[in-house]
């Protein structure tokens, strides 16, 4: 399936000035595939799995020098390492600390062999390494598919370009925009997993799919018994579980059970590190960059698939099915788990997930804002609406306090303007950043 990451490793592999890249994400969120897809491009493909072949760890223990290393290589898969020709992928290369040393040596001694490393929770790893190449190592993040990678992968790319050149002065034809909320629908019931995506795809069936949905929660679950050493299985279960109980609001570690916030601060960490879960911080939006006013005791924390958190939240399939959008798709906060991973997903491969809310609490004026996000010296408030009704009232309090020229509605309306109030409908968030550059 096409993935737009592999526009980008397109670019880097025709890059002269290329370093070596590291891709990071969360596990079966398709790293793996995209990198085989952009090996047969090169006369030779060498794919190293440090989980797999543990013989290849000796490689690595005696010296980091790259040139002996891929001779090594060379001879054990009985394929000629040639810079130019020659794509050489380590993959699950968190598992061998000392490769994750060599890629800076890799770039200073071969910078026209074309490197790539990918993991996951390489976070955790790159911290136990003293030096980690600042400079000659780039890396991108990974998610799972997003809607338009979904239309596209559906064989419905003239929905994704009719998405892609709408605005809010130009909305889409009422029964066109009918019928990709129906798509999204089911894009938000089985989420951007490429394997789940690709089940729904070759069988058109919702039951395939939760199987399998619920198959990759136990595969995640027993993940975590690989760091029982640092954290209890069932602490990083029981914060995993609180993180679906919590969507949409302010975290806190005392809904999770009786032990102290720091007992359970290290999980909540390793599954941010593992790109399972993302956060949200709140920020004062006062200025830029935003990122610079956030309060680090307040934030949210989002679920990274809307399947993954439909299957383990208990929501119930044929309901879904056979209800009304507006109404049961605002159950369980769902809307705004999906607008801020599409948020998040929309955001620069390069760049480091990002995302930020904004709250004021105060004894006769509460008010929050879904998302605050920034572009071209301005502030722009987000709020995410399930149906077509709703007060603003948390919107129009921002764009007075701040002086915020305008405001966006994602919502299930089609794409309009009131005011300065853009609104932008569920389909559409990735327009929302591109309009926001401009």
């Amino acid at each position: 399936m096409q993935r737009l990451i592999d526009t980008y490793l397109n670019e880097w592999k025709n890059n002269k000035n290329r370093k070596v890249l590291l891709v990071r994400g969360a596990r079966q969120v398709g790293k793996t595939y995209s990198i085989r897809q952009l090996g047969k491009n090169f006369n030779n493909f060498i794919e190293v799995n440090f989980e797999e072949q543990l013989q290849i760890h000796n490689f690595f223990e005696s010296s980091l020098d790259p040139l002996e290393i891929i001779k090594k290589i060379s001879i054990f898969y009985g394929q000629e390492i040639k810079t130019g020709n020659t794509l050489l992928f380590f993959d699950e290369i968190q598992s061998c600390p000392n490769a994750l040393r060599s890629l800076r040596f890799f770039y200073e001694k071969i910078p026209d062999l074309h490197v790539i490393g990918a993991g996951s929770l390489l976070e955790f790893a790159i911290s136990q390494i003293p030096s980690f190449g600042v400079g000659r190592i780039n890396t991108i993040f990974m998610y799972p598919m997003n809607f338009q990678e979904f239309l596209i992968a559906s064989n419905l790319s003239n929905y994704a370009n009719l998405i892609k050149h709408s605005t809010t002065k130009k909305n889409v034809d009422k029964v066109l925009h009918n019928k990709i909320l129906d798509y999204l629908k089911t894009f938000i019931l089985i989420g951007g997993m490429p394997e789940i995506v690709k089940t729904y795809i070759n069988t058109n069936n919702f039951l395939e799919c939760q199987k399998l949905l619920e198959n990759l929660t136990t595969t995640i679950f027993d993940d975590f018994s690989k760091y029982k050493k640092k954290i209890p299985k069932l602490d990083l279960q029981n914060i995993f579980n609180s993180i679906i109980a919590q969507t949409g609001q302010k975290f806190k570690f005392s809904k999770i059970g009786s032990k102290k916030a720091e007992q359970y601060r290290e999980g909540l960490n390793l599954l941010l590190d593992s790109k399972m879960a993302y956060q949200v911080y709140h920020t004062s939006a006062s200025g830029l960059p935003l990122g610079s006013q956030i309060n680090t005791k307040k934030y949210k924390i989002l679920l990274f698939d809307t399947g993954i958190y439909q299957i383990l939240s208990g929501m119930d399939l044929k309901e879904y099915l056979t209800d009304d959008f507006a109404k049961i798709i605002n159950k369980g906060k769902l809307t705004e788990l999906y607008v801020g991973l599409e948020l998040i997903k929309a955001q620069s491969f390069s760049l480091r997930p990002q995302l930020f809310y904004w709250h004021r609490e105060a004894k006769s004026s509460n008010a929050e804002v879904d998302f605050v996000i920034s572009s071209n010296g301005e502030i722009y408030p987000i709020e995410v609406k399930a149906g077509t009704k709703g007060q603003m009232q948390s919107m129009h309090t921002f764009l007075k306090e701040k002086k915020s020229k305008c405001g966006i509605r994602i919502s299930h309306e089609n794409f309009s303007e009131y005011n300065n109030i853009k609104i932008f409908p569920l389909y559409a968030v990735e327009n929302v950043i591109n309009h926001t550059k401009k």
